[in-house]
């Protein structure tokens, strides 16, 4: 039991001896944001068959990926060093390592310099340079830039902090190519398209926890009904942008019927839950999760086509 009078460090202090071992190493996989990782990859490994017209080098894959998760994780780790404050306050994050004191800040930030400094080795050696210059540069962006000056600060917090999930398009082309060029570019610029309603849809979820930090999501700035016209206009950016490869890279015809089909899909979905928030606030009948989920099933099948697409084209 901690009473009123004990101290901070003596309560971490508690917290960390009643942790096992298996508790301590999941905080720490925790800190790096899985689920954030897979996704990055999912717009690394496609580009990279794509860049290759076919099947790339397995060691290269490897490496990339490697490097790739590295560098996603330590920019998370980062992250969550810098949001502690917050994060114990939200319910979405109050049950992360650090707000529940398994690991302590020095200690996470230890490991995030570790997984920084190995990506860009891994990275350098073993893929190439400008991989991991990339690499480098989204990991600095997205603590430097998102965290550190605009999460807090405005509304379009995550418009420009998520240039940062762009860059795995570009590393997964450089990688095989070792330069850049447009074809990697557009992907850049849909996964930048995308970012904005896949994000406040979640933050539309979860707007009171922000508000009740004072972090200015849209949601908790403007009125459901707005932020349901802000996806859907940047939804159709979005897929607009999707068909623009067909013609710069010169894709086959698996590629454009599958962003085709997939962008009208979400467009549908932005369009059905801007229709639910024009009526109303309530959560329950605007239904935010179901274009949260239906955005990661459409970047996930759009970068399954670009992968598939020079297999089944050449």
């Amino acid at each position: 039991m901690t009473y009123v009078g004990q101290s901070a460090s003596a309560a971490q202090q508690s917290a960390a001896e009643r942790a096992t071992v298996k508790d301590v190493i999941a905080a720490y996989v925790g800190l790096t944001k899985p689920r954030v990782i897979e996704l990055l990859l999912l717009t690394t490994v496609p580009v990279m068959f794509f860049a290759a017209r076919g099947v790339p080098d397995l060691g290269l894959v490897v490496a990339t990926v490697v490097g790739g998760a590295f560098s996603a994780g330590s920019a998370s780790v980062f992250n969550c060093v810098y949001d502690r404050d917050i994060d114990e306050q939200m319910r979405r994050t109050r049950r992360r390592a650090l707000p529940r004191h398994i690991v302590s800040p020095a200690a996470a930030l230890v490991f995030g310099f570790v997984l920084g400094i190995a990506s860009t080795v891994i990275l350098y050696l073993w893929v190439n340079p400008l991989s991991a210059v990339l690499a480098v540069a989204a990991n600095a962006f997205y603590v430097f830039g998102y965290t550190m000056l605009l999460k807090r600060r405005t509304t379009q917090n995550i418009v420009w902090g998520g240039l940062a999930g762009c860059f795995p398009a570009l590393i997964g082309w450089t990688a095989v190519t070792g330069s850049l060029s447009w074809v990697p570019v557009v992907l850049f610029a849909v996964v930048f398209f995308w970012t904005p309603p896949h994000t406040w849809a979640l933050a539309l979820r979860y707007r009171e926890d922000y508000a009740n930090v004072d972090v200015p999501m849209l949601p908790v700035v403007v009125p459901a009904r707005e932020v349901g016209r802000q996806v859907v206009l940047y939804s159709w950016v979005m897929v607009a942008t999707s068909l623009l490869l067909w013609p710069v890279a010169g894709t086959g015809v698996v590629y454009p019927v599958a962003a085709g089909l997939l962008g009208a899909f979400f467009l549908v979905e932005a369009h059905r839950m801007w229709a639910r928030a024009r009526d109303t606030e309530s959560l329950t009948v605007i239904q935010p999760m179901r274009l949260f989920h239906s955005s990661n099933l459409y970047l996930s099948l759009l970068f399954v086509a670009v992968a598939v697409d020079p297999l089944i084209s050449r």
